[in-house]
């Protein structure tokens, strides 16, 4: 759907993700001459230095924002230490992953902050969007003064694997934070990222060979391992040079957080799960600390390494743990016998064997490799030879070694590329796709889309449990699923997918509405049948009064958002006007 305004001087982007979260920017002119000449800010936190800031958000006692990010951590480790003060505010972190895989989302929805208090998901999500935008239009202040407010297209990332509900709800929290809606357009991340590679010189894991993978007929698979999730799209490029989807948007929830996961279940299950607990209330500033330590080293993890891993670790964990127990640290991780002999706990250390380092990763990294080899089993994948690797997941060697071990079971020459900075390459291809978004022509649909309306009764046919009777007598039958888009159908960019016609059952009606499902069968028959999910409605105006009143209807899946236009006709003068169609996901 185009913009409001094609005629933009900036595209400016803001990559919202689950663990980090980071904008960029670049005027007409740049692109113009060098599409990643993007400008993007630096964030600092402790030994942390970074083009994206930790996803953590404070409010203060009543409820308005605080800080973001790093600063946000910090501020929050300060009050605890303050007599407790931080019990008073609200601190979220990581909470992105709230809005995954949810078919069903309330606009009001709670999220609980780190102490179990709770406030409003919109507006803590709109709050660091509003945060990102104002500290990306003081940057852009200094580099081009001269810019407006309407002057700038705005682009958001969300993981191809969202749903519609989920992408509503990021929306309507970005307009929350002073996005114009006609100005905001949103960018799947793999797409993104396979944008901004279209740019870069690639380096096989093997060798320092270049490859370019997007010549016209060639077939990739992008495999996007962000903080939260792993995100899949599988890419045609076209004589035009333009992108077509060849298989539906996929992946999983085994992103990089996992392994923080993992490494917080290894010291529960020395310390006890009440005492970490009790660690990260009332320690939090240590805590923070801890897996920023954490972060720094997992980096360098690999399956090739064999030495000892040394971890610095709060003394106030041991201490915690010493006042609860009576048991002094060392000697109870020599009492465990799956940790004797490769784990040693002294003081504020942590010396583990590299086996167990590597095992914090066996979860994610295994799903997600299983899942990719089980993509090239279905036809409109197996033609693919070349995998792209990008997020800042796939900067982990030990993932990079278990994708290529996965790439390398397959038949055929396969290759297996990682771009330079894969963690950026979201952040910088939404910017290049703000600026083109027409690249991406043709996707796939992940559901089977429609309304549910009433068709004529059917005697013997229809259940009798489902019959309606209309105003006038006739006799309907009701709750049919009536298919707009199947599943995998192929779905082009601006144009409509399907085109219905409705009429009242009520010659008194100023409006249809239907409820909206989805479903991820190809042919139901009833919105009550199994695997049908009831999203949220569509609302048509019709003008007038009677019966002989009828709307169409187009429906558009082939951008990253849905839209539906609406045409009422009166069939009496046969006169048609446009009406004011509206998709509402969120409850």
């Amino acid at each position: 759907m185009a913009s409001r305004n094609d005629d933009f001087l900036l595209v400016a982007a803001i990559d919202f993700g689950t663990a980090y979260s980071g904008y960029a920017f670049s005027s007409r002119t740049d692109f113009k001459r060098d599409p990643l000449n993007v400008s993007a800010n630096t964030w600092t936190g402790a030994t942390l230095m970074s083009h994206k800031t930790t996803t953590c958000v404070l409010f203060d006692k009543k409820k308005q924002f605080k800080e973001f990010g790093f600063a946000a951590e910090d501020e929050y480790g300060n009050l605890a230490e303050e007599n407790d003060e931080h019990r008073n505010y609200y601190f979220f972190r990581r909470f992105k992953m709230m809005l995954y895989n949810k078919m069903t989302l309330k606009r009001r929805f709670m999220l609980e902050d780190e102490l179990g208090k709770k406030m409003p998901a919109m507006d803590v999500f709109s709050a660091c969007i509003r945060y990102l935008r104002e500290h990306l239009m003081k940057r852009v202040q200094q580099q081009l003064p001269d810019v407006k407010d309407d002057e700038i297209r705005w682009v958001l990332t969300v993981p191809a694997i969202w749903n519609d509900v989920s992408k509503q709800f990021m929306r309507e929290a970005a307009e929350q934070a002073g996005m114009v809606g006609d100005s905001l357009i949103m960018a799947l991340e793999p797409e993104a990222a396979s944008l901004c590679c279209r740019y870069l010189p690639m380096n096989t894991l093997k060798g320092s060979s270049r490859f370019m993978p997007f010549s016209p007929e060639t077939r990739y698979l992008v495999f996007d391992a962000g903080g939260g999730t792993v995100d899949i799209t599988v890419h045609e490029v076209k004589a035009s040079g333009s992108l077509k989807e060849l298989y539906k948007a996929n992946g999983g929830n085994w992103g990089g957080t996992y392994i923080d996961k993992a490494f917080h279940e290894l010291l529960a299950d020395i310390v006890g799960n009440d005492v970490m607990a009790d660690f990260s209330e009332n320690k939090m500033m240590d805590y923070i600390d801890l897996f920023r330590e954490f972060e720094v080293k997992k980096r360098s993890f690999s399956n090739q390494m064999s030495e000892k891993i040394t971890i610095k670790v709060p003394i106030a964990l041991n201490e915690m743990f010493k006042e609860k127990t009576g048991k002094n640290i060392k000697d109870h991780v020599n009492s465990l016998p799956r940790y004797k002999d490769k784990l040693q706990w002294v003081g504020d250390k942590i010396r583990m064997e590299a086996s167990i380092a590597k095992g914090l990763f066996n979860d994610a990294c295994q799903s997600a490799a299983q899942h990719l080899k089980s993509l090239f089993s279905l036809p409109e994948v197996k033609s693919v030879d070349t995998v792209l690797m990008v997020g800042g997941f796939s900067e982990s060697p030990i993932l990079q070694d278990l994708i290529r071990k996965a790439v390398e079971s397959l038949p055929g020459k396969m290759k297996l590329i990682v771009p330079k900075d894969p963690g950026l390459a979201v952040l910088k291809g939404a910017v290049i796709y703000g600026h083109d978004p027409s690249v991406i022509e043709e996707r796939k649909c992940r559901y089977t889309y429609g309304v549910r309306t009433s068709y004529p009764f059917k005697k013997g046919v229809h259940p009798e449990s489902k019959k309606v009777v209309s105003s006038n007598g006739e006799e309907f039958c009701g709750g049919m699923f009536d298919s707009h888009v199947k599943i995998g159908q192929e779905v082009v960019r601006g144009e409509s997918q399907a085109t219905r016609s409705y009429k009242p059952i009520k010659d008194t009606q100023t409006e249809i509405e239907f409820q909206f499902f989805a479903s991820t069968d190809p042919e139901p028959t009833f919105t009550s049948d199994p695997n049908c999910t009831d999203i949220g409605k569509l609302t048509i105006d019709v003008p007038g009064s009677g019966l002989d009143r009828s709307v169409s209807i187009k429906m558009i899946f082939g951008d990253t958002e849905m839209h539906v236009e609406a045409v009422s006709k009166d069939e009496k003068s046969n006169k048609s006007s446009k009406a004011k169609a509206a998709l509402h996901f969120l409850g």
